[in-house]
Formats: C-alpha cells, structure tokens, sequence
C-alpha cells in the first residue's frame, strides 16, 4: 500500500472528527490523497474514508448490488464483514447509487434504540460536489446560526434522513466525500431544512 497507514490515516481521522463536531464545515483530505494508487470501483477519497473508519469489529453495506469486487477490496484494506442493510455499522452510497435504493435502505438501516443508541449506521456517501451555499439549511449543535450545504443530495433523502433521526439519541450520521477529496459530516444533532426555491 503506499498510504501510510499510521500517519495517513489518523490525518484522515482527524479531519473527519474536525467536521463531525463542525457539522456543515468542508475539509479536505488532498495531502494523504497524493500517496494513493489504488484500482477501485469508486473514489480514492470515499476507499480513504472508509481505511480511516472501518476494522476488523465493524460491518459494512454498500447499496447497489453490483459491487461485488468493492465489497472484496474494503474487506481486504479494511478487515471489516459485509452485512446486511439492517446490520451494517457503516453505508456506503456511491454516485450511480439511484435516488429510490438509496431512500429504501435509509428505511432499513440501523438508528441504534434508546439504551444502545451507538449501535447505529454511519453514511458515507459520494458526493457530486460540496459547497456552503444551495438550499440545504443545517442547525443545531456545533453551528453558531446556521451553514449552507450543498450535496447533490435530494430533498427527499434529506426526509428520510429526517424521519430516522426524530427520536433523539437514535439516528443516523453521513459523512460526504466528494469528487475534489473534500469532506462534509451531519450528524444525527443536526437539524436539517430544506429552503424552498424561488
């Protein structure tokens, strides 16, 4: 491998912990990108994510069935199993991943309960682009007013996600990766509204 598993990796790490508690706060992950030279079917930056998060106690699910050779690859880099949607500690979206599968699994996925609410799934999703503006409108802890996140995620996935994490401390997190190596996090704290156009 020619990341540096130790040093790379915490970098990765540390950047994610930096934007969970900052939710809506881009960051980037270019400088450990530069050392990656692997043959994968998605982004370096979403294998990097999961390489940070993922170990040999975790379970992993990826939504399109036709992945067979990823789920191998993040097995192997990893060490974490692959599960089934409502077992899976972590999700993984890619970009061809359609809008329908996507909601179906949010549907399904686990959110913890009131006793273990840890024993929830985290999202990592690819992202077409992250920016700070569009119509996606994110309150809560961490933010001081309020962030504008754009993600190319649909305002009816926002509602599932919504749906999933009303009963506070259950829920969800996602993690976003984007084409450029950056990152954005929104956790289960977060409030999130969608504004109305025009």
């Amino acid at each position: 491998m020619a990341i540096d598993q130790v040093h790379d990796l915490q970098y990765v790490y540390r950047k994610l912990l930096h934007s969970m508690s900052r939710p809506g706060t881009i960051s980037s992950i270019t400088e450990p990108m530069k050392q990656m030279d692997y043959s994968i079917p998605c982004s370096e930056a979403l294998l990097l994510t999961a390489m940070a998060l993922l170990d040999g106690e975790a379970t992993f699910h990826i939504i399109s069935n036709e992945h067979q050779e990823l789920i191998e690859k993040i097995s192997e880099y990893t060490s974490a199993k692959y599960a089934a949607i409502h077992e899976a500690d972590f999700v993984i979206v890619l970009y061809e991943d359609n809008e329908q599968e996507i909601q179906h699994a949010m549907e399904r996925c686990k959110i913890g309960s009131l006793i273990d609410p840890q024993q929830s799934s985290t999202w990592l999703v690819e992202s077409p682009v992250l920016q700070n503006d569009g119509q996606t409108v994110l309150k809560g802890p961490g933010i001081q007013t309020e962030v504008l996140l754009q993600t190319g995620f649909p305002e009816v996935l926002w509602q599932a996600r919504n749906q999933r994490t009303k009963e506070f401390p259950m829920g969800i997190d996602l993690i976003f990766i984007d084409q450029d190596s950056q990152i954005a996090c929104v956790p289960r704290t977060t409030a999130v509204a969608c504004k109305e156009v025009g």
